[in-house]
């Protein structure tokens, strides 16, 4: 009951608000009508002098015509002929006045005569001397009330008096209302006619009003309306407990009618979740059906007393005027929907086409001269991008509110924030384009950028993503890939293969004939060194202590660097060892004489010792 009184003190101001805005705008119509009015009735008063002149001028002719003799004939239809003109002159003026009274129409409102009830009876468009339209209205509505005041009214008193082109609606000595023949114009009826609608549609009212504000009535009325707040209240009340042995017997039955929804381990919703959201949803359900009641509730209440109908119609124009034009529009909205679905329709089976011709490319069944196979993804989504922004640009001008101040005020805004929000990710798109088409790499190369060596896994319009050989994967943002350099171990290596290359420093005892043969055997040994072109060895330097020589061997395997160089390491220990050759670093010095040989002592005689040292003594002569 409670909510049923928040809401009509809550229709009752929003009745009140509707009243406060119709009055601001009836004051900016007024305005405008008097203006309009104002240039209509100086071109009628043109129009009504002339039809002056020309009824006197007819009046003088008829009288000559009457003092004729009867064998003056040709004066006689010399006459004849001007009043004839007259004739089709007046005609012509009193269309002109049907024409100027039809473009006031297009832009006119009328004033409304209100009733006993405060209902509309008719509307006044047009003013009879002095008094304009709106004080017309009001004396009108004036008399009427008056009239209905008056306890010895007799309603068939009420009479009408034609006099030329007006007529007058009296009661007694007072004049209700005068009829011009621009009202009739107006309404499209003659004089007559429209004197006795208006005259009809009064004595109905004033006959209406007395019978509804008769003490017998007031009870009914009274009754009428406990009747429709005691019903309101106990459809309320009902469905309240409804609700409330619902939601009883759900609980009760809740563990035979509920499992949980699950599918293998994981589970979409659980029994408990089940309960939550059916009890939401009768509690939505329960108060759309409140809101229902009270919007037929609300009008049906409003209606029952003259004085309140008009915030009946004015609530219900509230309540359902958002809803018809939802309506309205969505009809409306209809053929553009249907140019909308086409436009879609036809771009997506064009960038299906277009999907299709690049596929081709990139499986290389459709061979174009100097277009690469790989470039086919790429160049694709930049003319899906495209034919998608031409759709856009086909399709804005059909969606709804797009020529609104407001839609384009939220795209300038948005295109601003794209604008300075993005001009890091635009520099990586660029990027990510020209190294598409420079094609530095492809993906499964082993490529060093900067400091990181890795396999290329990604490619996309910011980044590019590499997988070293310990599994770490590193984003790499694609403008500093363009800024930098780019080794690629993978270009050359299918055909020409790679060389790899390490260095090892031996002692000037050992000639170079000598490490030439060791090198080669350990890169021949070594697993995935290709046996030709066959290895070779330049000397890269000529130190204080040793000669500085650089293994170089072809492999077709540059993803396996790493495991390459181990195994080449280990064999070039392993010959040099074989052949008695000590490695030396530059950092350490072994006496030969009286010392241990650095080799290993598996590569070693099973007898072998260490040199003794040797002293040396020359015997100086005395003599």
């Amino acid at each position: 009951m409670k909510n049923f009184y928040q809401s009509l003190i809550l229709a009752l101001f929003f009745a009140c608000a509707v009243n406060a805005q119709t009055d601001s705008l009836t004051k900016v119509q007024d305005s405008i009508n008097i203006s309009l009015m104002e240039a209509y009735e100086s071109r009628i008063q043109a129009i009504e002098q002339q039809r002056l002149e020309d009824s006197l001028k007819r009046a003088a002719l008829e009288l000559e015509l009457k003092s004729l003799k009867t064998t003056d004939n040709l004066k006689k239809e010399e006459l004849q002929k001007e009043l004839e003109a007259i004739a089709e002159k007046e005609f012509q003026l009193v269309e002109e006045k049907r024409a100027q009274v039809d473009s006031l129409k297009k832009n006119t409102i009328g004033y409304p005569v209100f009733g006993i009830m405060n209902d509309t009876l008719f509307n006044i468009y047009t003013k009879i001397g002095a008094s304009r339209p709106k004080d017309r209205a009001n004396n009108i509505s004036n008399k009427i009330m008056q009239l209905y005041e008056d306890d010895y009214l007799i309603i068939d008193s009420i009479k009408v008096v034609y006099s030329d082109n007006i007529a007058d609606i009296i009661y007694g000595d007072t004049i209700i209302m005068s009829i011009s023949e621009m009202d009739a114009m107006w309404n499209e009826v003659s004089v007559r006619e429209l004197a006795n609608n208006y005259s009809g549609t009064i004595k109905t009212a004033i006959i209406q009003a007395r019978k509804d504000n008769s003490l017998i009535t007031y009870l009914i009325r009274i009754g009428l309306v406990i009747l429709s707040i005691s019903g309101t209240w106990f459809l309320i009340w009902l469905i309240g407990k409804g609700h409330r042995g619902l939601l009883k017997f759900i609980a009760a039955n809740k563990d035979k009618w509920l499992k949980d929804l699950s599918y293998k381990d994981y589970t979409f919703l659980s029994a408990f979740q089940e309960l939550k959201i059916i009890i939401f949803s009768t509690r939505i359900l329960k108060w759309v059906v409140y809101a229902l009641i009270l919007y037929i509730a609300l009008p049906l209440l409003f209606s029952i007393f003259p004085f309140t109908r008009g915030w009946s119609f004015k609530l219900f124009e509230l309540i359902w005027s958002p809803f018809k034009s939802i309506f309205v529009s969505v009809y409306e909205f209809l053929p553009d929907l249907f140019t909308i679905l086409a436009i879609f329709i036809v771009m997506r089976y064009v960038i299906r086409f277009v999907k299709y011709i690049f596929d081709e490319i990139r499986e290389e069944k459709l061979v174009i001269a100097g277009f690469y196979a790989d470039w086919a993804t790429p160049t694709y989504n930049i003319v899906r991008f495209l034919l998608y922004a031409f759709t856009f640009v086909m399709i804005f001008p059909h969606l709804p509110g797009s020529d609104s101040t407001a839609f384009k005020g939220v795209s300038v805004f948005i295109g601003v924030l794209f604008s300075l929000g993005s001009s890091s990710a635009i520099a990586n798109m660029i990027a990510g384009l020209v190294i598409t088409y420079m094609r530095p790499f492809r993906i499964g190369d082993r490529i060093k950028i900067g400091d990181t060596t890795g396999d290329v896994v990604e490619k996309t319009l910011l980044v590019t993503r590499l997988k070293t050989i310990k599994n770490e994967e590193i984003t790499i943002p694609n403008s500093s890939i363009l800024t930098g350099n780019t080794i690629n171990y993978t270009s050359y290596c299918q055909h020409e293969g790679l060389i790899i290359h390490t260095s090892v420093t031996i002692g000037y005892d050992i000639s170079w004939q000598k490490m030439y043969e060791v090198l080669i055997e350990a890169a021949l040994r070594t697993e995935m060194i290709q046996k030709e072109p066959k290895p070779f060895v330049l000397q890269t330097s000529l130190d204080d202590f040793y000669v500085a020589y650089q293994l170089n061997a072809y492999t077709k395997e540059a993803s396996k660097q790493a495991l390459i160089y181990s195994l080449l390491h280990q064999n070039i220990q392993d010959v040099c060892n074989e052949k008695g050759i000590e490695i030396l670093s530059p950092h350490y010095r072994a006496q030969r004489d009286g010392n241990m040989s650095t080799i290993p002592g598996d590569y070693l005689p099973k007898d072998y010792k260490a040199p003794s040292f040797n002293v040396n003594m020359d015997k100086e002569d005395n003599s």
